[in-house]
Order: structure tokens, then C-alpha cells, then sequence
């Protein structure tokens, strides 16, 4: 009996440690310096992750990335669809030993033969109705409903821990659109951002977007005016389901 749920145990394990990931943390450390000047929030939801880093003196956007991730114990592997620092290392696999201390995790290993050690500190690990990594599937306009399957080129957009991040992006090309991402509500219907990065527009740090949203079977439905004052509406769907990735 205690083989059998020591081998429950381990099997469930990794589940349990890419569960703890969820939610939003912040840098606090990068080879044994205090990060102080910029601002790097990296959000982990359902297997995937992104990160967007900014000067916090004029919140001018520095870079962005993001993609797959997996924890197995200690071994953790990030598999990059966008980085704006580096676009080579797009579709590369990098590995890392992943440790939690408290409240933290420390990430360590190697990129491109250099020592890289990051400590991150969460932030939250709040849960809504919107938490979850989605893939924009389709807009409406005049009354019209046009859908679309996600591929290389694709939209995500990944909210946890009363985070969010969107990123456009095609990951066969390398070419990168653009990001944002800041605090968010979603409550009763009502889902409200507070961007904190841009990566098109550093002027638009601060704005506070209010939007409708309705889970339709299964999708999120998100209507209301965007940054620029236009008027949208959107349907995204759960990544996992949605993005059909070239064979």
C-alpha cells in the first residue's frame, strides 16, 4: 500500500509544481544584483509563460518573451515562441534548475555558454473567471462573426495572478508585433486593464481600458473600445484547444 501511493505521489508531483508556477512573479535578482531601475513581471498559466520588462523611470518598454514551459522536479524547460532581445532563440529549448525558497523561486543555468541566475518574488496567484492562457479566434464586425485558426502567426493573451500580458506574434518567421500588459479585474461581467507596458506606444503607460466579457461556451467574448478608442469585439478561446501548430 505504501509503494502504491508513493508512486501516486511521484507521478502527481510535477502537476503539483507546474500548478505552484501559476500566477504572476516579479525579478528581483540577476546574477546576484538587485533589480531595481526596471520593472520584469513574467506570468505562468496553463504551460505556457510570458514576460515583459520595462524601465520603471518613464516606463519605456525594454523586451518581451514568452512560450511553452515544463517543471519535472527540478528540471525546468522554457521552449520560446517570441523574444524581442534575442529572435534566434525562437523555437530553441532552454534548460534550467527551477528551486522554491518561500515565496520565491530561484531559476539557474546556462544561455549561450553564460551563467544566468534569476530570483523571482510572486505577486499574486489570484484567480478569476478570465484566468487562463487564450488565443484570439475571431472579431466581430457589423454584426458579422469572422473566425479564424490560430497557428504560427497568432495572438495570446495570458491573464493570472491579476496579470495580464498579450502578445502578437509568428513564431515560424521570428517576426514579433507587439505586446502590453498591466494589472486587471474581471468581475460580474465587467473586466477592467491598467496598462503598465507598451511596447507600441510608451505614452499609453497608465490608461485604464473598461470592457464587457461573457464566457460562451467555453470562450471568452470581450467587447468594449481599445487603446485607441475604437470600437471591438473579440472571442478568444482556451489555447490548448484552439492552437493548431504546423506540423
Amino acid at each position: 500500500m505504501k509503494s502504491f501511493l508513493f508512486l501516486i505521489f511521484i507521478t502527481i508531483c510535477p502537476q503539483l509544481l507546474a500548478q505552484d508556477l501559476e500566477g504572476a512573479w516579479k525579478l528581483t535578482h540577476q546574477n546576484g544584483d538587485p533589480i531595481t531601475d526596471e520593472e520584469f513581471i513574467k506570468i505562468y498559466q496553463d504551460g505556457y509563460f510570458a514576460f515583459g520588462a520595462k524601465e520603471i523611470a518613464g516606463d519605456k518598454f525594454m523586451y518581451a518573451g514568452g512560450g511553452e514551459f515544463s517543471l519535472d522536479g527540478n528540471t525546468y524547460e522554457e521552449t520560446l515562441d517570441f523574444l524581442t532581445l534575442d529572435p534566434e532563440q525562437v523555437g530553441t529549448t532552454n534548460e534550467y534548475t527551477l528551486d522554491f525558497a518561500d515565496n520565491r523561486i530561484v531559476i539557474s543555468g546556462k544561455i549561450k555558454g553564460e551563467t544566468l541566475i534569476e530570483i523571482w518574488e510572486k505577486v499574486s496567484s489570484r484567480e478569476d473567471d478570465l484566468t487562463r492562457n487564450w488565443v484570439i479566434t475571431g472579431r466581430k464586425r457589423d454584426g458579422e462573426i469572422s473566425e479564424m485558426t490560430p497557428g504560427a502567426r497568432r495572438t495570446v493573451k495570458i491573464l493570472s495572478g491579476g496579470r495580464f500580458q498579450w502578445i502578437a506574434f509568428n513564431s515560424e518567421t521570428k517576426e514579433f508585433s507587439g505586446t502590453g500588459g498591466g494589472t486587471y479585474e474581471a468581475e460580474d461581467g465587467n473586466y477592467t486593464e491598467n496598462i503598465t507596458f507598451f511596447s507600441r506606444d510608451d505614452n499609453r503607460v497608465g490608461a485604464k481600458l473598461e470592457f464587457k466579457y461573457e464566457i460562451i461556451d467555453g470562450k471568452w467574448h470581450h467587447s468594449g473600445l481599445s487603446s485607441t478608442g475604437n470600437p471591438i469585439y473579440e472571442i478568444w478561446s482556451p489555447y490548448e484547444e484552439a492552437y493548431q501548430p504546423s506540423k
